[in-house]
């Protein structure tokens, strides 16, 4: 991925760099902190600078999953000058989205931290970006859902209406798993308390994600499931409601908003020192 990225901003060359700055210069950044929130994407900075320039050194002065404040500092980060400006976007981009996206997360858990359950993020990410973008999701104390279409199977709503039926889905995907991938977990999308029962009967389900249910038809459902299967609730919760959905004793809480209502935090890459 950093190789796809630089090589997507750098094209036949940084002109800016080549046309100004000495090949041999070195030089020390500081990563500056400018907006409050929950630090995230500082190992993936190093990863970045020491992909271009293995010798580079790193200094942290906060790590992964910290609190920060406007007018901390990061890191710092010594190199050559050519290094430090050919990775200083990718590395604020990253940051910037990562720190985000865990500060959203970090709203959440603090919301729903009385209660049981557990905040989910989704398959709802940027493309190319979902590695990075579930990883911020952990830094902020969320766990990750599935990570693709290949680690769990979830029936949602087109599956079981294309395939005729909750009863057929299930014993359809219950035979593939046996057959190809017997270690995959099955999770059944449901809409109703009757769909409830469809799946709690064949059993053979793991996980039932109780789709766009409002919190007292959830705590209904989750009544009736009883710990029978693992719970989720998805769909049209907020920072305002999820409280009243973790109060219902459901499992898992999964929110998309986590990432893609995620506003990225303000942080600069500012030069201290150059050695010509």
């Amino acid at each position: 991925m950093i190789a796809a990225a630089l090589a997507e901003d750098s094209g036949d060359g940084d002109h800016s760099t080549l046309s100004c700055v000495s090949a041999d210069a070195r030089g020390k950044a500081v990563l500056k902190i400018k907006q409050d929130g929950i630090l995230a994407g500082v190992e993936v900075a190093q990863k970045i600078f020491q992909y271009r320039e293995p010798a580079s050194v790193f200094h942290l002065h906060k790590t992964d999953g910290e609190a920060m404040l406007a007018g901390e500092t990061a890191f710092e980060v010594e190199a050559s000058v050519h290094t430090i400006l050919f990775c200083e976007r990718l590395t604020l981009n990253c940051m910037q989205r990562m720190s985000g996206i865990a500060t959203l997360t970090h709203a959440y858990v603090e919301k729903i931290r009385d209660y049981s359950s557990k905040i989910l993020d989704t398959r709802k990410t940027t493309p190319n970006f979902r590695l990075l973008e579930k990883e911020a999701v952990r830094i902020g104390g969320g766990q990750n859902h599935r990570f693709g279409l290949f680690d769990m199977i979830m029936l949602k709503d087109n599956h079981i209406d294309f395939c005729g039926g909750i009863g057929k889905a299930i014993e359809r995907a219950y035979r593939y798993k046996q057959e190809v991938k017997p270690s995959l977990k099955i999770e059944v999308e449901v809409r109703t308390l009757e769909e409830v029962k469809e799946v709690l009967k064949t059993g053979k389900a793991d996980r039932i994600m109780l789709d766009n249910f409002v919190p007292e038809r959830l705590r209904e459902a989750v009544n009736i499931i009883h710990h029978q299967l693992e719970t989720e609730a998805s769909g049209g919760i907020n920072l305002e409601n999820v409280r009243s959905y973790a109060e219902t004793g459901v499992d898992f809480i999964s929110v998309g908003a986590l990432i893609h209502q995620a506003r990225s935090l303000d942080l600069s890459l500012k030069a201290v020192k150059v050695d010509f």
